[in-house]
């Protein structure tokens, strides 16, 4: 297990039992989505994925949504009593959600993992074993890997730079099991008292 924490939120700032806002970051195939799937269900509180936030989905396609549409659906959703927010989006529009959240993820998965979880992704898209919120095409399948590398030489690097007004309620981990077993361990601290 690898996990990445602020102590702050194990001595006390964190007193709750489990929170009940967190905003999940991570690069395309970091396994955001299936987190945040798993919170909901654990935690009674709703997901919302950031790219249906952005995006205004239709039949006949997508439409971007403008910067105040975007800030006017997130208003409504970290107004709300709790939420699971996932997303790869670092721009300024997500600052209340970092702001409102209790707990923030960032889910990093190595490199070679979020790569080989894009191939995967993408076969069990075409063989229509799963659905996406997308036409999965050839050229999103190769903008991912685009993604992916941005996230790994941009993003993250811009997250620990701009995000650190925010490390007493961040942890950095590698897994799913991770953040779940993190989050049993804040939950047995709460109940010992």
């Amino acid at each position: 297990m690898k996990i990445h924490y602020d102590c702050e939120i194990i001595r006390g700032k964190n007193e709750s039992k489990s929170p009940r806002k967190i905003h999940i970051i991570g690069s395309v195939g970091s396994g955001k989505t299936t987190l945040a799937k798993e919170l909901s269900v654990i935690l009674s509180a709703a997901h919302y994925e950031l790219d249906n936030v952005v995006w205004e989905r239709s039949v006949e396609g997508d439409s971007r949504r403008s910067d105040k549409e975007k800030r006017e659906i997130l208003k409504d959703i970290i107004d709300s009593d709790g939420w699971i927010i996932e997303g790869a989006h670092t721009n300024d529009w997500i600052e209340d959600s970092l702001l409102n959240a209790e707990l923030i993820i960032l889910l990093e998965p190595a490199y070679g993992i979020r790569n080989i979880r894009i191939i995967k992704r993408f076969l069990r898209q075409k063989l229509k074993m799963e659905t996406a919120n997308y036409r999965p095409s050839f050229r999103i399948f190769l903008n991912m890997f685009k993604w992916n590398r941005y996230f790994e030489r941009t993003a993250k690097p811009y997250i620990f730079d701009n995000f650190s007004v925010y490390g007493h309620k961040t942890i950095i981990a590698e897994s799913i099991s991770d953040v779940i077993e993190y989050l049993a361990f804040i939950e047995r601290k709460s109940e010992a008292g």
